[in-house]
């Protein structure tokens, strides 16, 4: 396993020259042309009223864009990518995906049609006995015939370096394969944008690279959380850092 830092890079929230996304102009088109795919505005969320979580963050990801989400353990980056696809809810602030306001469970289906999330934990993504199951699960129910879902199947494990593996028990697998296979059912779906929460965890560093390698070639937009700074810099083109429940550029 490679070593890795836990601490997210410097916020320099004193630094004037550090540009907090509070700050940025969330009424306009990005300098590219491009409308916003996600667009937070003052999000606030707590677990516990007396604990909150997020505190009036803004955010903005834009089509192509590769952003690296850091911070502090705990920080509320998981929470972050939660909110995005209506797992939670904000207690105050706007969610709009795709151009529309996003508030209640039916606005968020058509989301997790068109954003896949890898969860941190592989254990919540799996629950087919089979590898191929679970991988084909997403396809499936987004209507694609089986014939295609079956080599969609077969080409996404391969390209994971997971051939052969589609009848193998999930629940048998070592925690850096499971990762694999989440993965593997999240890509198959095919979506527009990638929240990928941890996508290095458990991996040893050879198949992390591979990872990476997949990653720096696909064409969706995406949000990654890591505390793997140095394989998040190979990918990401753009930092922000969730500390103290705001969003700062880096």
């Amino acid at each position: 396993m490679a070593s890795h830092q836990e601490t997210c890079f410097p916020c320099r929230q004193g630094d004037r020259s550090a540009t907090v996304i509070a700050l940025m102009d969330t009424s306009t088109p990005s300098p590219s042309g491009d409308r916003p795919l996600i667009r937070l505005e003052e999000i606030s969320f707590a677990y516990e009223p007396a604990r909150p979580v997020l505190c009036g963050c803004n955010f903005v990801l834009c089509p192509r864009e590769r952003v690296g989400l850091v911070g502090p353990t705990g920080g509320g980056k998981t929470t972050l990518l939660h909110l995005i696809v209506g797992l939670l809810r904000p207690s105050t602030g706007r969610v709009e995906i795709f151009g529309k306001l996003r508030t209640k469970e039916d606005d968020f289906l058509e989301v997790r049609r068109r954003i896949g999330l890898l969860f941190q934990d592989a254990d919540d993504q799996l629950f087919f006995p089979t590898v191929a199951d679970d991988v084909a699960f997403g396809p499936l129910n987004l209507g694609k015939p089986k014939d295609q879902v079956r080599q969609l199947v077969r080409e996404t494990l391969a390209e994971l370096g997971l051939a052969g593996y589609e009848e193998r028990i999930t629940y048998r697998l070592s925690g850096g394969e499971k990762r694999l296979v989440a993965l593997a059912g999240v890509l198959a779906m095919q979506p527009e944008v990638l929240l990928l929460d941890e996508p290095f965890a458990g991996l040893d560093e050879q198949t992390a690279r591979r990872v990476l390698d997949i990653l720096a070639r696909l064409p969706q937009t995406l949000l990654v959380v890591s505390h793997h700074q140095d394989w998040l810099r190979q990918i990401a083109s753009r930092f922000v850092c969730l500390h103290g429940g705001k969003l700062h550029e880096q």
